[in-house]
């Protein structure tokens, strides 16, 4: 990494109250002065927009932005279309970072030369540092790259991602039917680049509670199909556009 190159960090929220002051005070604590964080609220009606004003009042770094109310999947490429940093990293609104989380992941964009890169989370309960659900989401999820892989069982999460903002406009639009952002990214990278890179490091606690937008937990198994059938759909729709702009069609 050029030390002049801009870090974008993307924190969607929603009636994020509870856990954002622990979350962003982390995430700041890892920026130098040129990067930025761009927080995109989709209409909480807690205290959320409060927290948000007093962290852009007092550190320029924040920046606020009013999410298009359309659900997490579309707050995430709105807040994506504000960024200005060659390198975009993904936050929820309520895990905790590690204090060396983006030189631990900027190291290995400078050694592998890659577009992505996901590392392990620590899974926490609640409030609870200490309170390990799981020491390693990776190995929950037996995560490894691959289309075919995430597809049937996604490994992609998030919340532990970072990529190049040349892959940003790669994954724009995200479809609004699929399940999650978060798979379309890394399937996407696997597609047009086929370098992510999984660091098996935890840099994130990474908090499960009952507000929480995503499950660990599986669907039933209608809805696991219904959900692999769409992102086909919509994956192959992409190919498909793409290479009908190149002519190869």
């Amino acid at each position: 990494m050029v030390e002049t190159d801009r870090i974008s960090v993307v924190v969607v929220t929603y009636n994020g109250e509870a856990y954002l002051t622990e979350q962003l005070t982390s995430i700041l604590e890892n920026l130098r002065e040129q990067d930025e964080v761009i927080v995109s609220d989709d209409g909480s009606k807690d205290k959320t927009l409060e927290i948000i004003q007093n962290y852009t009042e007092l550190d320029c770094r924040v920046r606020f932005v009013e999410g298009p109310h359309q659900g997490v999947k579309k707050n995430v490429e709105y807040a994506l279309r504000q960024c200005n940093g060659e390198y975009i990293f993904l936050a929820d609104q309520d895990d905790i970072w590690m204090p060396d989380k983006i030189k631990e992941v900027m190291e290995v964009f400078e050694k592998e030369n890659c577009h992505l890169v996901i590392h392990d989370a620590r899974v926490i309960q609640g409030r609870e540092r200490d309170d390990f659900v799981l020491p390693s989401f990776m190995e929950f999820r037996s995560a490894k790259a691959g289309i075919w892989k995430n597809i049937i069982k996604n490994s992609y999460i998030g919340c532990c991602m970072a990529f190049r903002a040349s892959l940003k406009e790669r994954v724009i639009p995200i479809p609004p039917d699929i399940e999650m952002h978060d798979q379309w990214i890394g399937i996407l990278n696997d597609y047009y680049y086929g370098d992510s890179v999984f660091l098996k490091k935890p840099l994130i606690l990474y908090r499960r509670h009952g507000e929480n937008s995503s499950e660990m937990t599986r669907y039933g198994m209608g809805r696991m199909i219904r959900n692999r059938i769409v992102f086909c759909i919509r994956f192959l729709q992409k190919i498909f556009k793409i290479h009908k702009r190149m002519g190869k069609f």
